[in-house]
């Protein structure tokens, strides 16, 4: 039943995307683009984003399970380290370049979409060689020690 309401949860939100037009890069560039013909929509979109979520995790907090019954798991908060900040630095720089972020993406790549498709494909090989790089840093501290 978990992946019946995933699936779902997964829908509205490409849906949501799809008609608040953030699944077009043109409409991010365009808020990104402060000195050009800037377009607020964004900020909108993520003020209603944050409020929604704002009263979701204040009604999760106050239950030890979920509708479904399974145990509920919210983030706990972690410091502000150079892997986040960095982390964050490359997500915009990627976003601000592309216009694309990884939800999105994924509705591109639904619709067939090139630009989807490759961000996608980067966004991966991305996620490859952090990997990569967390191995050997493993490794290295393993043969250290």
């Amino acid at each position: 039943m978990n992946i019946v309401f995933s699936f779902l949860a997964g829908l509205i939100f490409g849906l949501g995307l799809i008609v608040s037009g953030m699944a077009n890069p043109a409409k991010v560039l365009g808020f990104l683009d402060l000195a050009g013909q800037w377009d607020p929509s964004l900020m909108l979109v993520m003020a209603g984003a944050i409020a929604v979520s704002a009263g979701a995790f204040a009604a999760a907090k106050l239950r030890k399970r979920t509708i479904l019954g399974s145990s509920l798991l919210l983030p706990t908060r972690s410091p502000i380290d150079r892997r986040l900040v960095g982390g964050s630095l490359v997500f915009g720089i990627g976003w601000g370049l592309a216009g694309i972020c990884p939800g999105p993406a994924i509705v591109l790549v639904g619709a067939g979409i090139p630009a989807g498709l490759i961000f996608t494909a980067a966004m991966f090989a991305g996620m490859g060689v952090f990997e990569l790089l967390e191995k050997a840093k493993v490794r290295g501290a393993q043969a250290i020690g």
